[in-house]
């Protein structure tokens, strides 16, 4: 857990593992702490100092808070060697991770240590593809492109006329033989032609007569009522 020393301008403090806080004369103590307690830089560099116990016992706090912060300076400006460097060490390490577990897993005697141990290498294995694939993304990001929409189409297009639809070949040649009956029927100048011959009287009834052509001059003409 890191120390913290409080002190009015610049402090002087040797110890590598203490948090090195400076404060103004109007600040209190609880108060400095919580103005630094949401800083990244800060929170990032005493987990490091919780896990990097590889490093060796003389790690220096202050040093790897002002590290975090030259990187972050860098993301900020575009430069994001910092960011591709991790991303290419964790997926190395997560290969070894792998590796290292996919061998014990094969020197297991019992089926369900086997399974654990190749579980845990599978599962190394797939976080280090995922990390390639975000440097991947990070390094040649995706673009978008929109664009707007054009009436340019190739092949067979669909037209509604009247009530002819044409949107295959073969529907255009069903529609092309209809139109072209059309117009011979519009070249017989309207007149719809009855090719049937002429029938002879119905021999229903033999007392009706084929009745004859009439004008109605010589039949009566039909009064209104109330008119003389």
């Amino acid at each position: 857990m890191a120390k913290t020393s409080v002190s009015k301008g610049v402090s002087t403090s040797t110890d590598p593992k203490t948090l090195q806080l400076v404060r103004s004369p109007e600040e209190t103590l609880p108060q400095a702490v919580g103005r630094i307690a949401p800083d990244p830089a800060v929170n990032a560099g005493t987990v490091m100092q919780s896990y990097g116990g590889h490093l060796g016992r003389e790690v220096d706090l202050m040093s790897m808070i002002n590290a975090i912060q030259g990187t972050t300076q860098r993301v900020k400006a575009g430069d994001l060697s910092d960011l591709e460097a991790m991303l290419v060490s964790q997926a190395t390490a997560l290969q070894t991770i792998f590796t290292n577990l996919a061998r014990r897993a094969q020197g297991q005697e019992y089926q369900r240590n086997f399974e654990a141990f190749l579980g845990l290498a599978l599962k190394a294995q797939a976080q280090s593809r995922s990390t390639i694939s975000a440097l991947v993304e990070l390094k040649y990001p995706k673009t978008t492109v929109i664009a707007k929409q054009a009436n340019v189409a190739n092949g067979p297009q669909q037209v509604n006329n009247g009530n002819f639809e044409t949107s295959t070949p073969a529907c255009a040649h069903a529609a092309e033989n209809r139109i072209q009956k059309f117009k011979e029927l519009e070249a017989s100048d309207g007149k719809w032609l009855d090719a049937r011959t002429q029938g002879a009287a119905g021999g229903t009834d033999p007392h009706l007569a084929t009745v004859g052509k009439g004008d109605g001059t010589n039949e009566p003409r039909r009064k209104s009522p109330g008119l003389p």
